[in-house]
Order: structure tokens, then sequence, then C-alpha cells
């Protein structure tokens, strides 16, 4: 078992460019099964990408990395059932859905893993998808999909703006018959990114001023070459990091656009903001103030994903800062672990208060999914002592060489075997 090993109160200084968006490029790498032969740039090493790339291949598409560059090779097999311990991997595997019966107007696939956040229903998925002419039957554990008539465009209103749910429906309808128009529609940068790619390709991808995504369908779609955008939730990870242990950072490489959400609350406790079109510099003064309240949002709000690095921060504030989570039921599962290395927060149902304390220290903690695994870290490179981070696997989901990068900036932090 391999854990983080952070030695914390070292200011952070320096630059770091920023790598490329989780959230863009697992549903980018589903959409290459209905593309020809794509190369994407600026693909980030993460568990969740290789999980991706092998049911790309398990599908039959020939995948090469070289470097930060995927390239994807669609392939004929008709295969189109993914196993469960593959589907088990991570939660946005059901982004393939849409793919695979776009593709091959067929697929069977059992339903997803990833991190327990909560229920995150995929109905919202198959009933858009039913409306494009797919036929879902649930089968022990698997979803069986038709579309014995093909694809077919049509109006989907969506109850919520499902980010996933929504690039299900775009990848599967840019080859469906005739138009689909999709209200209510997410209008996360990740969204738009997929159809920067899929439009590349071939496809007729458009949003409309209020916000409805128009897809007509085409017959085919071709190849491509496309560079995924930087991760803005990495970036406001790294900002967290320098808000909690103090220091002076700048990340780039990255659309501050896309963090217009975050910067403000930042600036309430007290840092220093530098912003330029793709950088943003981050300088602490003194003993962070409280953010009076964090609401999570669909975008263009306050993203789910970079409340709890940033609850890490405030666990250090001088007062109390509350935060409400309207995305997830279950996002403060970092709590219990922030409380053993000495915060003061308070959890009712969707209501987080941190009540700031003086110092941290450091204790053995464990990760307990993704984004709240990078809120320990963040706390750690501020507590006092010694941190040790076990089941790290869950920040190799998101996070490209946490403790590589933690150092390049002026951290003591290591990764560690368990003997």
């Amino acid at each position: 078992m391999k854990y983080l090993v952070i030695r914390g109160q070292n200011r952070l200084e320096g630059t770091l460019p920023i790598h490329g968006a989780k959230n863009s490029v697992l549903p980018i790498l589903a959409a290459t099964l209905l593309t020809g032969e794509s190369a994407l740039h600026n693909c980030p090493r993460l568990s969740d990408v290789d999980a991706a790339c092998g049911i790309l291949g398990h599908l039959g598409s020939q995948v090469r990395r070289e470097g930060a560059c995927i390239l994807v090779r669609p392939g004929n097999t008709g295969d189109c059932c993914i196993p469960e311990e593959m589907m088990r991997r991570m939660r946005s595997s059901i982004v393939f859905l849409g793919a695979i019966v776009g593709r091959w107007g067929r697929a069977r696939i059992s339903l997803p893993g990833g991190c327990e956040l909560g229920p995150r229903p995929i109905d919202l998925h198959l009933a858009a998808l039913e409306k494009l002419g797919v036929q879902i039957r649930e089968d022990h554990g698997y979803l069986d999909c038709r579309a014995p008539e093909g694809l077919r465009g049509t109006v989907i209103p969506l109850p919520f703006p499902s980010v996933g749910a929504t690039e299900n429906v775009v990848i599967a309808a840019c080859t469906a018959r005739g138009e689909t128009v999709v209200k209510n529609a997410a209008r996360e940068p990740e969204i738009d990114d997929l159809a920067a790619y899929l439009n590349g390709c071939g496809a007729r991808i458009r949003t409309a001023p209020n916000g409805d995504i128009h897809i007509q369908g085409v017959p085919a779609l071709h190849g491509g070459e496309h560079r995924v955008i930087a991760d803005r939730i990495a970036a406001a990870t790294y900002l967290s990091c320098t808000a909690a242990a103090g220091g002076d950072v700048t990340v780039t490489g990255v659309c501050s656009e896309h963090l217009s959400a975050v910067l403000p609350c930042f600036e309430e406790m007290g840092c220093r903001l530098w912003v330029t079109p793709d950088s943003v510099r981050l300088q602490t003064q003194g003993r962070l103030r409280p953010v009076r309240s964090v609401r999570t949002l669909p975008y263009p709000g306050f993203p789910t994903d970079a409340q709890s690095p940033l609850m890490a921060a405030a666990c250090l504030a001088d007062g109390t800062s509350m935060f409400v989570e309207n995305i997830f039921e279950s996002r403060y599962k970092q709590v219990p672990e922030l409380r053993r290395m000495g915060a003061d927060v308070e959890v009712e149902g969707r209501v987080a208060l941190v009540h700031g304390v003086s110092r941290l220290h450091g204790a053995a903690v464990r990760c307990t999914d993704l984004r709240g695994g990078a809120a320990i870290a963040a706390a750690a490179l501020a507590a006092e002592g010694e941190t040790t981070l076990a089941q790290i696997e869950h920040i190799d989901r998101g996070y490209e060489a946490l403790e590589e990068n933690l150092r390049r900036i002026g951290a003591d932090a290591r990764r560690e075997e368990a003997p």
C-alpha cells in the first residue's frame, strides 16, 4: 500500500503549470468511439484516464500514449459490452454509454463505480437516451440498451443540468438523424471542450445564447487533433494549498475565467491575487479571514469539486466559514479526518460550519474520496509535524503526481510504500 508523507509548515513559493482536465479528457476519450483516428494533447497521467483507455482497448480501439498525448484509433470488433470490473473503476464510465450506442446501436454495461458521494442516479442519462430512441432494460446489474431503429434527434429538457447526462446526449446525438436540442444543459467548460473536439471531427454542435445545446446529426465523424483544456479544479486545489500553508504561488496554463466563482473566495479570505487570462498568482498576507458563505452550484456557480480543498484552508481562518453543498449529499467525508488533525467543523445535513483554529497538527489519516483526499493533503501542508495519508489511490484518480508538484513549490511531501 502506498501513502503520502507530508511534513507541514513549509512556505509554498514558485510557479506550477496545471495539467489537462480530468473531467474533460474522459468524455473526449469516450467520444473517440464515434470518430476516426485522433490525437489528444495535454492528457494527464491519472488512474481514471488509464481506466478509460482500458475500456477503449476492450472495445477494440488501439490506444497509445506518447508523453502527454494519447493517440486513439477506433476498432471494428463490435464488442458492445463493458464488464463490471472495468465500470467499477470510475463513476464517469457511464459516459461511454452514449458513445457505444451511437457507434453500434446497442450496448451492455454494468452500473458504474468511483467515489461514493451519495446518490448520483443515472436516471437522467437513461431518460435522455430513451428520448433519442434507445430501449433500455435492466438485467442482473447490467443495462441492456438497443436502438433498433437508430438514434433520432429530439428535444430533451433535463430536469437538472447534469454534466454527465449532457455529455452522453451530445456524444450520442452527433450521428443521430435530425436535430437534437438539449434544454437546461450543463454549461461547464468541459462541455465546451467536448463540443470543440467533436466539431473538429465534423460534428455540428452549437450553444444558443440561452444555453440550449443544438446538435445537428451528421452521417459520420472523422478523426481529429485536439488539446484538452487545463484542469480548473487542480488549479483551485493548488491555490487552496497555498492559502492554507501560506506562500506566493502562480498557477499557469489555466483559463482564469473558469475560476471566476472561486477566486473571490480567496480575496475574501485576505489573499492577494494577480490574474491574467491564463494564470493566477496568489499571495497570502498573515492569517486568513473566514469566507462568509460558499454554496456549490452548477457552472458558473462555485464548483462542488473545489469545496473540499477550500474547506481545508478555512480550517485555519480567524473566524467561522459556512459551506452549503447543493450538488452531492455526501461531500463532507473529509471532515472526520480533518478533525483528527485538530480542525473544528460541524456538519448538519448539507451545511458545514468551519470554526477556524490557530493550528493543525499532523496525524495518521486516510483519503475518503478524490477531492476529500486533496483537502486533507492541503491541511497537512499547514499542520505542525508529519501527516501520513493513506488510500491515496483516490488522489491518483484526479491529480497527476501530486507530491511532485507540491515539492516543486516548496512542500516536504513524498510517496512511500508501506512495509
